[in-house]
């Protein structure tokens, strides 16, 4: 039952830490019985470089995508008695270039990438969730009439910008249809105490992009790496995991981790934080003998038994 399909290494991700290889050991020797390797896809202009890329040419990027590809599928032979290693990407949406660039690299690689992780990052082609002075910017972006002072501008400005991340989450879900919507919440990052109930345009927008998830099969994370960077829970908050709860969604678990430092880190405070909330069903990635919704061989499969009573949360406590 142990797994997470949301992880990242330092070969291939410049923010992260160690090596793949190094990532896929620390799994294994923590109990992961299937873990997924998910590198950010490639950026395609200069301006959306993280800041750690600046000077690397694109056409390195999508080398060492490839690279990536190489060495997961090498480790999935090597390592295929002791963990099921699934190959997968993290999707970036900055402009509509990315999806036309994903488009091609799908087809490209086609049969070597098992699953995506469909996530976004972005929101007026400004990240969200690099530093608060950052998501502060992509919030601002949005102009509100002139008219509104205080409290007001900011509502409409929060609502402004909330419905265009998930407006970009849906166009991102209707193309490519992500076996997995990554940390579905992100865009609250900065503000865990937002409510999206008080937003009803953008709060009617993630109950559409919830439906349409679950109607064509995917699952929703539940991400630890929230823990990391300051939630008290994963993503996503229990507003969000009641209506994916209420509509009969899958979830899932993700360590969301960027080196081996951090594999299964925080587990023990995700088991908490699902067992308070009621997730009584747990999910997982798997492969499959015929294609899924977007034509790849893999689908969720359900866990069996009670996912508590495994022995792998002896050890995470």
């Amino acid at each position: 039952m142990p797994h997470s399909h949301h992880s990242h290494s330092g070969q291939f991700c410049k923010h992260a830490a160690g090596t793949l290889e190094e990532v896929v050991v620390e799994a294994i020797r923590q109990g992961f019985e299937t873990y997924g390797l998910t590198e950010h896809v490639p950026r395609y202009r200069a301006q959306d470089l993280y800041p750690e890329e600046e000077g690397v040419a694109l056409n390195v990027l999508s080398d060492q995508f490839s690279n990536f590809l190489d060495e997961a599928h090498r480790l999935k032979a090597a390592y295929a008695g002791q963990i099921e290693l699934l190959v997968g990407l993290e999707t970036e949406y900055i402009s509509p270039l990315d999806l036309e660039q994903l488009e091609e690299l799908l087809k490209r690689h086609v049969g070597r990438i098992e699953y995506i992780v469909g996530s976004v990052h972005h929101v007026n082609e400004i990240p969200i969730d690099f530093d608060k002075a950052t998501y502060e910017r992509a919030l601002t972006s949005f102009n509100t009439d002139t008219d509104d002072e205080g409290d007001e501008q900011q509502t409409k400005q929060i609502s402004a910008f909330l419905s265009a991340y998930f407006d970009a989450q849906y166009e991102l879900l209707k193309r490519f249809k992500p076996e997995v919507v990554g940390h579905i919440d992100l865009c609250r990052l900065y503000e865990p105490s937002l409510r999206f109930a008080n937003h009803p345009e953008a709060h009617e927008k993630l109950r559409r992009n919830i439906c349409f998830a679950i109607d064509y099969g995917a699952a929703f994370e539940l991400n630890a790496a929230a823990i990391r960077k300051g939630w008290a829970d994963a993503y996503p908050a229990e507003d969000v995991i009641a209506i994916i709860m209420e509509n009969n969604g899958r979830l899932v678990l993700s360590d969301d981790s960027h080196g081996p430092h951090a594999v299964g880190l925080n587990y023990a405070r995700l088991a908490e934080y699902m067992r308070r909330v009621g997730v009584e069903q747990l999910w997982a990635i798997g492969h499959y003998s015929s294609p899924n919704s977007s034509g790849r061989l893999t689908r969720c499969i359900k866990v069996d038994g009670n996912w508590w009573e495994h022995p792998f949360w002896a050890s995470h406590q």
